[in-house]
């Protein structure tokens, strides 16, 4: 007899790697209650923009089966593959019809956000160079948001929308993100040990998230982390109910966008190059970005409206 779908969920509820589907076992076979669908023409990514906030959606909710133990059956969702990486980077960089993005979220949709890599792409079969090819896809991406030098990489902040589960290099995408918004019910895990791939590449961006022995936990054990647990550690900015998170993440991305262009990207790229720095550089650094910015026009715009006690007007 089949076991009914609540005791698997019960059962397997702490595993952390990926998505539990609906899983039916018996005593000789697997069955998976859903189906797969795949459509090679669907895009990667998809764009929308409005009032300087543009919105970058995954869309890879292919499910790529995975055994991982005789009595469940994973699946990947918005796996970070090595095209859903090219289409990501794509989009983070498209230029605008107008002026460039003064904030880009990253979302998806379903109950993950993203699964990390494809699986299937890391096997003997593609070989070390495509392993290559993927590695170096993720690390582009990753830095990219993260900007040090301006004009090179994106200027505008990253806010992570975060519904659902969040792993390996979909944790790493996170973390990476100027500013992470996530839902109630969202977890995160680092959980390559399960298959015996240590997320080393994940490592990178969540330990400059949370605390050191907090990552270490989690690359070590695999096992996920709350959203009220990663918002206490650092990995996300802010926790809300589902049903407010796009609202809120919208708030906080018009809220930024209200603010100067060019004083946001200096100030980011100031940010990001000092904390790699010691105390010392980083004042030199902080410094150095405060004489520059005093310099731009909106600067004198915005210190001008403040001893004349009225609103600036930007001119970027």
């Amino acid at each position: 007899m089949s076991l009914p779908y609540q005791v698997i969920r019960n059962r397997f509820s702490s595993l952390s790697f990926p998505a539990i589907s609906r899983v039916f076992v018996s005593r000789y076979n697997l069955q998976l209650n859903s189906k797969m669908s795949n459509n090679a023409n669907e895009e990667l990514t998809l764009i929308t923009e409005n009032n300087g906030i543009r919105r970058i959606r995954l869309n890879n909710p292919k499910k790529q089966l995975s055994k991982l133990s005789i009595y469940c059956i994973y699946l990947h969702r918005h796996a970070l593959s090595l095209d859903l990486l090219k289409s990501l980077k794509s989009a983070i960089t498209k230029k605008s019809d107008k002026k460039p993005p003064r904030v880009i979220i990253i979302c998806s949709s379903g109950k993950v956000f993203s699964a990390g890599h494809n699986l299937r792409e890391l096997t003997d079969e593609t070989g070390q160079a495509y392993h290559k090819d993927v590695f170096d896809a993720c690390t582009q991406v990753m830095q990219l948001i993260q900007v040090v030098i301006l004009m090179q990489d994106i200027e505008a902040p990253v806010i992570a929308e975060v519904n659902g589960l969040a792993t390996a290099a979909g944790c790493q995408l996170v973390a990476s993100c100027d500013i992470a918004i996530a839902s109630e019910s969202s977890k995160f895990a680092t959980p390559g040990v399960n298959v015996g791939l240590f997320c080393s590449t994940p490592a990178v961006a969540v330990a400059r998230a949370v605390p050191r022995k907090i990552a270490m936990q989690m690359l070590l054990t695999g096992e996920a982390i709350t959203a009220t647990e990663a918002l206490k550690h650092g990995l996300v900015s802010k926790v809300v109910p589902h049903e407010d998170l796009e609202a809120e993440t919208t708030r906080i991305a018009e809220k930024i966008s209200s603010y100067s262009r060019s004083v946001m990207a200096l100030g980011k790229a100031s940010f990001y190059k000092q904390v790699q720095q010691s105390r010392d550089e980083a004042y030199r650094e902080a410094s150095d970005a405060m004489l520059r910015n005093l310099n731009y026009p909106d600067c004198q715009e915005g210190i001008n409206a403040f001893i004349q006690k009225r609103q600036p007007v930007w001119k970027d």
